[in-house]
């Protein structure tokens, strides 16, 4: 569904990684590693189509990402799920319509009435659907994030530290709705600094660690 082959990122005359290769297939689980600046946001970026690489290619279901134009990009996001570490969402709108503000810009909002409901329940939010995001706690607010992510149905979810704000049980709590998505049959992929999450994950669900250091991607263990 995504294939980074050989994939190069250049900023301010910098190489910040070269010669990246990762296939996102379905139903497969991924977490990313790394020191902080080594480009694991970056190389996130490139999987949905938010950054162009500067060499090697990039390929979002099928189609080359240099070919593609902003039409073409936002299409393949619908397909995709994006979980970001600092999650943002309009103040002034309760809870349950910062949720479905994907599909309501989608035109679609037939189908946000109709799943809202069970989605919220899901993520442990049923009773938050009228709150406001300030009153929302970190782990709330995360949970929401990937209610929005995954309220379009996507075929990959892709979450960047979403871990990195709450405690230790939430972070539980969130890996578990991570897993399921998985079981479902979606591609995942996880940045995350929180070593003791991946080793959680080991009963869980059989997942890929990568770690993005030195410019190179490479395996850094065996299969969870």
């Amino acid at each position: 569904m995504i294939e980074l082959r050989n994939v190069t990122y250049s900023y301010g005359g910098g190489e910040l990684f070269s010669e990246v290769s990762l296939q996102l297939a379905p139903g497969s689980f991924h977490f990313l590693t790394g020191p902080s600046g080594a480009g694991k946001t970056t190389l996130l970026k490139l999987c949905y189509g938010e950054l162009v690489a500067t060499g090697g290619e990039v390929s979002i279901f099928g189609s080359d990402t240099r070919k593609m134009n902003r039409d073409d990009v936002a299409m393949a996001r619908r397909r995709i799920g994006v979980v970001h570490q600092d999650c943002q969402f309009l103040d002034h709108l309760p809870l349950s319509e910062n949720v479905v503000l994907p599909l309501t810009v989608a035109g679609r909002q037939a189908e946000a009435d109709a799943n809202l409901k069970d989605l919220l329940a899901w993520v442990g939010l049923a009773g938050q659907a009228e709150s406001l995001p300030p009153q929302l706690s970190g782990g709330e607010r995360q949970r929401a994030a990937l209610a929005r992510a995954v309220i379009m149905s996507p075929d990959v979810v892709i979450a960047d530290e979403p871990t990195g704000n709450i405690d230790w049980e939430m972070s539980q709590r969130l890996l578990t709705l991570l897993v399921e998505l998985n079981k479902m049959g979606k591609a995942v992929l996880v940045a995350t600094h929180d070593l003791n999450l991946i080793r959680a994950a080991k009963a869980q669900v059989s997942a890929r660690i990568l770690r993005l250091a030195g410019r190179k991607l490479q395996a850094a263990g065996a299969e969870l």
